[in-house]
């Protein structure tokens, strides 16, 4: 078995969007394993009102640095269609870990 090449903090991360996103769409709509390479589109056809409720969750469990919509204002659509949930584990490890009030 080949070691997870993700770090801890990562994973945990992760763990934490992946419980969000069954919050917001249902375990039932869900196909599959959620994993770094899982796209919001075309993976989990996530619907506008579902990234505002998953936002909603991010900033709670997170605070408002991971300021998830203000990233995807960022973004091209094509960017916004192909964005991944590791995308925004990466983000959300990089924003927590420059501000340790985020973390927990």
């Amino acid at each position: 078995m080949a070691a997870d090449p993700l770090p801890e903090r990562t994973r945990t991360i992760l763990a934490e969007i992946t419980d969000m996103l069954v919050s917001v769409v249902g375990d039932e709509l869900l196909v599959g394993e959620i994993t770094w390479a899982t796209t919001f589109n075309d993976d989990l056809a996530l619907e506008s009102i579902e990234f505002v409720a998953l936002a909603e969750l991010l900033q709670q469990r997170y605070g408002t640095s991971v300021d998830f919509l203000g990233l995807l204002a960022e973004k091209d659509i094509d960017q916004i269609l192909a964005m991944t949930v590791g995308e925004l584990a990466a983000h959300i490890d990089r924003v927590t870990a420059v501000d340790p009030a985020c973390a927990g």
